[in-house]
């Protein structure tokens, strides 16, 4: 028995995330709430984290990541998809405008970081062209 309390706490200990969703599935339960609620306000804590993961970058390093903002955007609509499809009237063009929209947001969230403005790396030839150039 006390072999498999210490295979529990190595699991556990190496997986966090299955702890807290464990940890979280019992309050939801313990609570009795619904569970679409506990989602949607899962993700609306995510949004929240988000954000102040982009204010910090942006005093930090002057900057603001368009990702940052696009995953605001889109784990936001997630939220509102969540919130219209768990309604008992749905309204499936809503939700389907929402997709729709995050579909978009996705392709814009791929072009931020494959065009993101970072580190430009140089060829050998390339390098040793503008050597020449400069000692002339």
């Amino acid at each position: 028995m006390k072999k498999l309390f210490t295979n529990i706490k190595i699991y556990f200990s190496n997986n966090y995330e299955v702890l807290a969703a464990t940890i979280i599935f019992l309050v939801v339960v313990g609570t009795k709430q619904e569970f679409y609620k506990a989602i949607v306000l899962m993700l609306e804590f995510i949004v929240v984290m988000e954000v102040v993961k982009m204010i910090s970058d942006f005093i930090k390093k002057e900057k603001l990541r368009l990702r940052f903002v696009i995953d605001i955007f889109i784990i936001f609509l997630i939220r509102d998809v969540i919130i219209n499809a768990s309604l008992p009237n749905k309204d499936y063009f809503t939700i389907l405008f929402l997709l729709f929209v995050i579909f978009i947001f996705f392709i814009f969230r791929i072009l931020a970081i494959k065009y993101s403005p970072g580190v430009i790396n140089i060829s050998k030839k390339q390098n040793f062209e503008k050597k020449e150039i400069t000692n002339e």
